[in-house]
């Protein structure tokens, strides 16, 4: 017998200033399920089916609110106004130099010290026939971490019943300003151990390679003959170990992949990861023209979650669909300029699969 799809909200915990935290759980026919809490957008868990049909969450995260609160690892939140890196936090529009706030050293990281995954969002879950999803709703007042505009962004998470994980980021401002939303969960498909054997297959022929502040440089390099070569797939742990400039640079991964020549509103398979233990697949497509593959360098073991999975170092990746890093100060790259009357539009689909 199947079931409906479901949606769910439930009192997740209070903030400091007595501000509630809610949480919803979203159930496809399938029994897949995804737990997502209106701080910071943040996706918790994910419960997906191995090859053998047994459930299991897949994503890193952490058991209460407090935790969430203290953790600087962007653990399944949505990522705003800017994902990624910023030069020394400054950038220029129209002539006027706009100083941001810098948390990440002397740059700007995924939005500042209170980006979108430290905000509190509305919330208003849904189902369709097919589907069970959840509206997240915010408003970014004008100087918000030192952005210009008043922005206004909602994202849409629906898991439907052909188990993927649809999510649409749509934004609005009232002054000229500059916008690179994505998401941060980090997978581990077998649940446990580290995610060295895993299986990835990545869509690009070129990084964007990086300075000693993980800022793009402004060049494109060829993957070709590199151990940023995943157009066939292979294991992340194969080459992370290797002698390279960049790997050193990162930690291991922790790069912007290439993904188009041109922008474009196409939606596109980004990348496909499989693990041979468990048999789960997840493949992402996404409208952006890139992504950051992050292989968890910078994960030292001192948080863990209820099932007893330690977030050591590699415990878990991330693929983050974004425009390039450092873009508003990179002329040859895709512009994040919005302007007011128009809308930024993007899509982000993780489908869940076994083989």
């Amino acid at each position: 017998m199947t079931t409906s799809p479901s949606a769910s909200m439930t009192a997740y915990g209070v903030l400091a200033d007595q501000t509630p935290v809610n949480q919803v759980t979203l159930t496809n026919s399938n029994g897949v399920s995804v737990d997502v809490i209106n701080y910071g957008g943040i996706i918790t868990r994910i419960e997906t089916p191995d090859a053998k049909g047994e459930m299991g969450n897949i994503v890193l995260g952490l058991d209460n609110l407090e935790a969430y609160t203290k953790a600087t690892t962007y653990y399944g939140a949505i990522i705003g106004r800017f994902g990624n890196r910023i030069a020394n936090g400054k950038f220029t529009l129209n002539g006027t130099e706009y100083q941001l706030a810098t948390n990440d050293g002397d740059n700007h990281l995924h939005g500042g010290v209170q980006g979108f995954d430290k905000k509190v969002w509305n919330m208003t879950p849904f189902t369709t026939q097919n589907s069970a999803g959840v509206t997240l709703s915010l408003v970014s007042p004008d100087g918000d971490q030192g952005y210009p505009g008043e922005v206004t962004t909602e994202v849409t998470y629906t898991l439907t019943n052909n188990n993927t994980l649809d999510m649409q980021f749509i934004a609005t401002t009232s002054k000229p300003t500059i916008i690179n939303m994505t998401q941060h969960s980090y997978f581990n498909l077998a649940g446990k151990g580290d995610i060295l054997d895993h299986q990835m297959q990545i869509n690009s022929k070129a990084i964007t390679p990086v300075d000693g502040g993980l800022i793009p440089t402004g060049e494109l390099m060829d993957v070709a003959g590199t151990p940023f070569d995943f157009r066939t797939a292979k294991a992340i742990g194969q080459d992370i170990k290797a002698s390279n400039e960049q790997l050193k640079l990162g930690k291991g991964y922790d790069h912007n992949f290439v993904l188009k020549d041109t922008p474009s509103n196409e939606l596109v398979e980004a990348a496909t990861v499989y693990e041979a233990n468990s048999g789960r697949t997840l493949t992402v497509y996404t409208e952006e023209p890139a992504v950051q593959f992050y292989s968890g360098n910078f994960l030292d073991g001192s948080t863990q979650q209820a099932s007893g999975l330690v977030h050591n170092f590699r415990s878990g990746f991330c693929l983050e669909p974004q425009h390039f890093p450092d873009a508003p100060n990179q002329p040859t790259f895709p512009s994040t300029t919005l302007l007011p009357g128009d809308v930024y539009s993007t899509r982000i689909v993780y489908e869940f699969g076994t083989k």
